[in-house]
Order: C-alpha cells, then structure tokens, then sequence
C-alpha cells in the first residue's frame, strides 16, 4: 500500500489489556475482555483473514483481521469490511479514507483494534451516486 499515512498502532494498549487479565491485582476474567458482539463475530468467520498468531487469551484458536473503511468520499459504502486485495485497489480510486483493522478470535470471542491508517491518492472526489438497496425498496 504506496499511501499508507497517519497510521496509528494500538500495541500498547492491546498489551495493557492482556497483563491486566493476567495479573492478579486487576481481577479480570477472559468474559471481561473476550466480550465481542455476535455480529463481529459473524463478520470474522465469514469474511476476515486468517493470520498464524494464536489468540492471546486462552491459545483457543488462530485470529481473524478485519479491515474496517471509513470516509465521506466513500459515500454509502463507508463502515464495510475490505479485504487487502480491496484495499490496494481502493487506494487509487478514492482520495483519502481511513482503514481500522481489528482482530478477533472466533472461538473465544477476544477482540482488538490493532491498528488503523489513512490510505488514498489524496485527490478529493464526491462519493459515488448512491444505490438502492433491499431495505430501500421493501422498506
């Protein structure tokens, strides 16, 4: 990805998760921090990219990155998941949109934003004319 700027790594915080439940100070419970929404969830086990790290919880399973977009110039496809094939693709057709990754565990329900970033060509473009949808036309 030639445009990647203003990225940010969420390692510190991620860390600081992790020796909170492992300490005994704190009191945590994997239910505490293994806490993602069902549909999270859903969206991991159908559409993410599986990495080789094992979940940092329990060892229960491998992660799953998703790679959230966000951007006016995005228009109504803006908050969808992306794969990184997408993502090279997306950075010559639109301007500047932002890209948070975030991952889970399927089995064990951990979850974490592990990063996020700016991409684009930094040409300023209107959003694409918007479609109707399913919900649109049904109501």
């Amino acid at each position: 990805m030639w445009s990647k700027r203003e990225s940010v790594d969420y390692a510190l915080q991620r860390r600081r998760s992790l020796a909170a439940l492992r300490s005994r100070v704190r009191s945590l419970t994997p239910s505490d921090v293994c806490d993602a929404d069902p549909m999270l969830i859903r969206a991991a086990h159908h559409h993410g990219e599986m990495v080789q790290t094992r979940c940092p919880v329990g060892d229960c399973g491998r992660l799953v990155l998703l790679n959230y977009v966000f951007g006016d110039q995005l228009g109504q496809y803006s908050g969808r998941i992306k794969s990184t094939a997408e993502l090279d693709e997306m950075e010559n057709e639109f301007g500047e949109f932002k890209v948070c990754v975030v991952e889970v565990c399927v089995d064990c329900g951990w979850n974490h934003m592990i990063a996020s970033y700016v991409l684009g060509d930094g040409i300023k473009r209107r959003p694409p004319r918007r479609q109707q949808t399913v919900e649109d036309i049904y109501g």
